[in-house]
């Protein structure tokens, strides 16, 4: 789960925990409340029919009924129980609703003064009532209908509240939190695409120095001493190579001169031959790594003139030849209409030249009968070289580090080489912009696909 997420979740997660525990605190609150001012209401019924039968002796049962009946404080299902000091019944209001009550509840009041409890839709409340003559018990029961839909009401408000304020949240907080960390996705997608061909890359970073500037501004800082000690390594590469082949050309000549010299020896022309081949492969060896240097050094000034590639390509196999008359190159091109405009590519001429050789060189090289098929074709108006030989293929380990420098396979066993040949492939490809594929299309096939965009 990525950070962004992360936050997304944990501060949704947290408002809706704190949302609903706040509503279950409301919720409870004025369930609390609705009890506490039932009761009250019952309370002052009950004292007052009390009152009135014990202080107002012209109040009978009856007359008290109909006062009873017609109350502006009248509950709504109410049933009123009055017992004297004898637990006898002396007045009991004309409501159908009734009361479960027993002695023990009466003796209860007359322990604790008070009850108040729930009887199933109904609320008791119990008052226990004592004067100087009597003792009197009342017994009060209703149902807050009102109070009850009021509490029912603030349920569903808060239910529906919670949900949609819920869901609000939920999407603001991932708008919000995406918003704040974009400029860390922005961060990541440049950090992501920094490759030794593009160490001048740099963050932008805005002048209020939160965080993300601050890491921004460390990170330009490093790519500074990354960019220039990567410099200087292929500054003295370049360097180096450049000074060691002058002496190697000198020994190169000296030694080819000893070689057709009449007066030396078969034994020593044979020793000579045998010193000049390694002499050979370390001029070799020497050429790649200046040509990696001059690609490194090439990078932001390369040639942005139109070369057609088809006439890049024939002058590489005719290259090859010079050096490798024995290899056989077989040639196809796909005919499209817009075959002219894809062969048409924008670089350097000399390096896309190098890079081809390389590719036809690697193909001869290593197949089985000294050849190698170039198809050129048209994909999605893009132009694509593929060079197919046959011989021995590469592992799925092997085709990973396939374009590493100094990679060679299991099937390079008996051949000369250095393992750089494909690397300065890729590395030129990928300064035009442009890439290289390996595959294995049939058993004992090897096909390299050179897509210029």
């Amino acid at each position: 789960m990525t950070l962004k997420n992360r936050i997304s979740l944990l501060v949704s997660l947290m408002f809706t925990i704190l949302f609903g525990l706040a509503s279950t605190v409301i919720f409870v609150l004025y369930s609390n409340f609705r009890k506490e001012e039932f009761r009250d209401r019952l309370e002052i019924k009950a004292l007052s029919n009390i009152k009135l039968l014990v202080n107002v002796k012209e109040v009978d049962d009856q007359l008290l009924k109909m006062i009873d009946q017609n109350s502006i404080n009248k509950l709504y299902d109410e049933k009123t129980l009055v017992f004297d000091s004898h637990f006898k019944l002396i007045y009991s209001s004309i409501d159908d609703a009734k009361i479960n009550w027993s002695i023990d509840d009466l003796k209860y009041l007359k322990k604790h003064k008070t009850f108040f409890k729930q009887q199933g839709d109904y609320e008791v409340y119990g008052v226990f009532y004592d004067t100087k003559d009597k003792d009197f018990y009342a017994l009060i029961s209703a149902t807050d209908d009102y109070g009850k839909r009021k509490l029912l009401f603030l349920r569903y408000t808060l239910i529906i509240s919670y949900i949609l304020f819920t869901c609000i949240c939920w999407v603001l907080t991932s708008f919000m939190v995406k918003k704040a960390m974009n400029p860390l996705h922005l961060f990541h997608q440049k950090i992501k695409n920094i490759n030794e061909n593009n160490l001048d890359t740099r963050i932008a970073s805005k002048s209020n120095k939160d965080e993300i500037d601050l890491i921004a501004n460390e990170f330009n800082f490093m790519m500074d001493r990354i960019e220039v000690s990567y410099q200087k390594q292929k500054e003295f590469t370049a360097h180096a190579s450049h000074e060691l082949r002058t002496p190697l050309s000198r020994i190169t000549a000296q030694i080819e001169n000893t070689v057709a010299d009449p007066s030396t020896s078969a034994k020593g022309k044979t020793f000579l031959t045998t010193i000049l081949s390694d002499v050979n492969h370390l001029t070799e060896l020497i050429s790649s790594l200046l040509i990696l240097s001059k690609i490194d050094t090439n990078k932001n000034n390369e040639d942005n003139e139109v070369h057609r590639m088809d006439e890049i390509l024939f002058s590489a196999i005719e290259n090859l030849k010079k050096s490798f008359p024995e290899f056989i190159i077989l040639f196809e091109i796909e005919e499209s209409e817009n075959l002219d405009t894809a062969l048409e590519i924008k670089g350097n001429k000399n390096l896309l030249e190098i890079a081809l050789i390389n590719v036809l060189k690697n193909a001869c090289v290593y197949s089985d009968n000294k050849q190698a098929l170039v198809k050129i074709n048209t994909q999605e108006n893009h132009l694509v070289i593929s060079v197919l030989n046959t011989g021995k293929t590469l592992s799925e380990n092997e085709q990973k580090n396939l374009f590493q420098p100094f990679m060679r396979g299991k099937n390079s066993k008996g051949t000369s080489g250095f393992g750089l040949g494909l690397r300065i492939v890729n590395r030129i490809l990928t300064l035009h912009k442009s890439s290289i594929t390996y595959s294995i299309p049939n058993s004992k096939e090897n096909l390299f696909q050179l897509f210029f965009h």
